[in-house]
């Protein structure tokens, strides 16, 4: 050891590692073989990393695979990886070899070496014959990006759109009395209540949160056991069930071993699955950001039906401006998670014979569109839609100038005279009501019945009892 610098080995020969790195040659040989893009497969994949080598080191224990004191050590050195003492440590780039194997070598380095601080020089800890026993890179990396995933879905972004759904459903009930016009192709349409539109963005987000929960579920099936091609040579039998339950109790998350490892391996389609449920949400949350945009939009020449809280200036040279910029951050994070949803699909495609080559940007790509999605939406509740008021006077000026309210006399006067009605208001500037009486059309208290507009917000005839 000299300098800056030890000298390792492996197959390929001698390699000069860091001098006080944890890891070893082969995440050395990928450091040098990949300098890419400098991004790194991140805390959450880094938890469950360790998490399935705590798992398989505690199960190769119990089935006599490994020294108690050397399984024990490699346990302790996983669990600190999982709580992210070593994350500076794992240092290969996300676009490296398509298995994830360098990735995989860097955790069993990282984890020998704290394993053989821990034992403190009475026992030796090799990456291969002891942290990796019974395991493959093939298996353990598709089994870490299911388990980070999970993690990543109940903890992170489900309570995140719980959260969101519970401020939509507050703010359905506050403006359930606020009339205003409805709005069909950004045109006048039939009048709605502003807490109708909102209790619609509440149940999109339910509906979301439903999509999630089922793709959760389908990313339960972890390939671990399979090994190599998935016929699970050089594993006990009963090796995965084993560290499958052992995981399944330390994350409060039911895991179950694959059903098939030729499919759990070569394919990644519940992967993609999943991603496609974080496309939806995505989705979701543009239609509703966007909305909120345009029902703020003003104040003087835009809709302002709403107002929304300021949270910073607007402009660098328009003083006073204030912008949606909440609504502006969760589109833009809607725009990149389906723009990752078409990355993990051309990835998804990749399983070619008995292994997908493309798991770390797929496992890097669907936690950063999770993330995304959470961050997002925690931060739009919290600075945004919390905030939100009604403008009330603008949605009855506005709703008073809306011909749309003409279908109301479709039963009264029919399609074809409404239609006059609602031209003429329409062209002239006067109200429906105003048409409606100089024209003689109907009596006042008749009109007064057929354009009661709460009625026209609710089902059945407007103006007519049952």
């Amino acid at each position: 050891m000299t300098g800056e610098y030890r000298t390792e080995k492996d197959s390929l020969g001698e390699v000069r590692v860091p001098r006080d790195a944890l890891y070893g040659a082969q995440t050395q040989r990928a450091v040098e073989n990949f300098p890419i893009s400098g991004q790194r497969l991140g805390r959450h994949f880094i938890e469950a990393l360790g998490l399935v080598k705590a798992s398989a080191a505690r199960a190769n224990k119990e089935l006599g695979h490994l020294e108690g004191s050397v399984a024990e050590a490699i346990a302790r050195a996983a669990d600190e990886v999982r709580e992210g003492r070593w994350d500076d440590e794992f240092v290969v780039d996300v676009y490296q070899t398509g298995s994830g194997t360098s990735t995989n070598m860097n955790a069993n380095e990282v984890i020998a070496s704290r394993a053989r601080a821990l034992l403190d020089g009475s026992g030796e800890v090799h990456p291969n014959d002891h942290v990796n026993f019974g395991q493959s890179s093939n298996d353990v990396i598709p089994t870490a990006m299911h388990v980070s995933a999970r993690l990543t879905l109940e903890r992170e972004l489900l309570p995140a759109l719980a959260e969101l759904h519970e401020a939509l459903e507050d703010k359905a009930q506050e403006f359930d009395g606020v009339l205003k016009s409805g709005r069909t192709h950004l045109m006048d349409a039939t009048p709605v209540r502003l807490g109708q539109e909102f209790g619609g963005y509440a149940r999109q987000v339910e509906r979301g949160m439903q999509r999630v929960r089922g793709g959760s579920d389908e990313l339960a099936e972890l390939a671990l056991g399979g090994t190599a091609t998935g016929t699970g040579i050089n594993t006990d039998p009963a090796f995965p069930e084993l560290a499958i339950r052992l995981l399944s109790e330390e994350t409060d998350l039911r895991f179950r071993e694959a059903e098939n490892h030729f499919e759990a391996q070569g394919a990644q389609d519940a992967m993609v699955s999943a991603s496609g449920v974080l496309n939806v949400v995505a989705g979701s949350l543009m239609k509703i950001a966007d909305d909120i945009r345009w029902l703020a939009s003003g104040p003087t020449s835009g809709l302002y039906e709403i107002s929304l809280p300021a949270v910073q200036p607007g402009s660098s040279i328009m003083p006073g401006k204030v912008n949606p910029v909440l609504s502006e951050a969760l589109m833009m994070v809607s725009a990149r998670v389906s723009g990752n949803h078409a990355t993990m699909t051309v990835a998804g495609g990749r399983g070619n014979f008995e292994l997908n080559v493309m798991l770390p940007l797929m496992a890097h790509t669907f936690l950063e569109s999770a993330l995304l999605l959470a961050n997002g939406s925690r931060t739009f509740t919290e600075r945004c839609l919390r905030g939100i008021g009604a403008n009330e006077e603008r949605c009855r000026e506005l709703l008073e100038r809306n011909p749309s309210i003409a279908t109301a006399l479709n039963l009264r006067i029919g399609y074809d005279r409404a239609s006059e009605v609602a031209k003429a208001a329409a062209s002239t500037g006067r109200s429906v009501r105003e048409v409606l009486l100089e024209e003689g059309l109907l009596a006042e208290s008749e009109i007064d019945d057929a354009l009661d507009v709460r009625s026209m917000t609710e089902r059945g005839f407007p103006g007519r009892e049952g």
